[in-house]
């Protein structure tokens, strides 16, 4: 260990932080995905500037560790990139009011919400948009994709009610982008009567269960792999997705169950 030390040029405790990569806490992984958020919202901000709305949003954080983990989270090319923003909202399409915010689901099917988040692989960026049942937390459909066009979160949509087939009624929740007020999704969602609900302007709490999956998305599955190419990253999430998350995963919020357990036992108790 000190020859392999010596030759390296690293001490010890560097040699092992190198071996078995730390894995970042809850508090951490809540400053990356806030500072992810900002870089993709705002592509011309660099490291200072985004310390600076990180502080804003309530972290108290200096401008080192803001481009330390810009470098490892690979973001500091985000502003050299032609980049589009995850939620856009400045478009044209009619806005929806918030229906989700007073319900309490008490069965599948009665409400479902949608959110897109973006996946950092070796030489390029990809997206993923997914839709999870918001009574059992389950992913019913997800899609990923190398662009941010309307089609990503529409294909998601359509495992989704393809895997579900919902009864009119359906209340279908997401944030304003432009992705989820197009006409193509908008549409697809009227054919099959749902109703459509958005998040108020600038409150991404109001989509509180998407955001809790996305972190939990990130930290079990994404920052604990480096994906090779868009396949690798395909196969791993999928993985991840539909045999552990839903299949495997206690979840604090359904009793510690797994989210098909959950769906199960409520069925039973029908």
């Amino acid at each position: 260990m000190k020859a392999l030390c010596q030759m390296t040029g690293l001490n010890r405790a560097g040699f092992y932080r190198w071996r078995v990569p730390r894995l970042p806490s809850p508090v951490e992984m809540e400053i990356r995905g806030e500072m992810q958020k900002i870089a993709l919202e705002s592509a011309a901000y660099g490291y200072r500037r985004i310390r600076a709305e990180l502080q804003k949003r309530g972290f108290a954080i200096n401008h080192k560790r803001v481009l330390r983990m810009m470098r490892e989270d690979n973001l500091l090319c985000v502003r050299r990139r032609r980049f589009v923003v995850t939620t856009d909202s400045r478009h044209a399409f009619p806005i929806y009011p918030n229906l989700a915010a007073q319900m309490t689901p008490t069965a599948i099917n009665q409400l479902w919400v949608a959110d897109i988040t973006y996946i950092g692989l070796r030489t390029e960026f990809v997206y993923l948009a997914v839709v999870l049942d918001a009574f059992s937390r389950r992913v019913i459909g997800w899609s990923l994709g190398r662009t941010l066009e309307a089609e990503l979160a529409v294909a998601a949509l359509r495992m989704a009610l393809s895997e579900r087939r919902p009864t009119p009624g359906l209340v279908h929740h997401s944030d304003r982008g432009v992705q989820y007020a197009s006409q193509q999704y908008t549409e697809l969602l009227k054919q099959h009567q749902a109703q459509i609900s958005m998040s108020r302007k600038g409150n991404p709490y109001d989509n509180a269960a998407c955001e809790s999956f996305m972190k939990t998305l990130k930290y079990e599955e994404v920052y604990r792999n480096e994906y090779r190419d868009f396949q690798e990253a395909h196969s791993s999430i999928r993985e991840f997705l539909e045999r552990v998350y839903n299949q495997k995963r206690l979840h604090s919020a359904l009793g510690y169950l797994p989210p098909a357990e959950f769906e199960q036992n409520g069925e039973c108790g029908q």
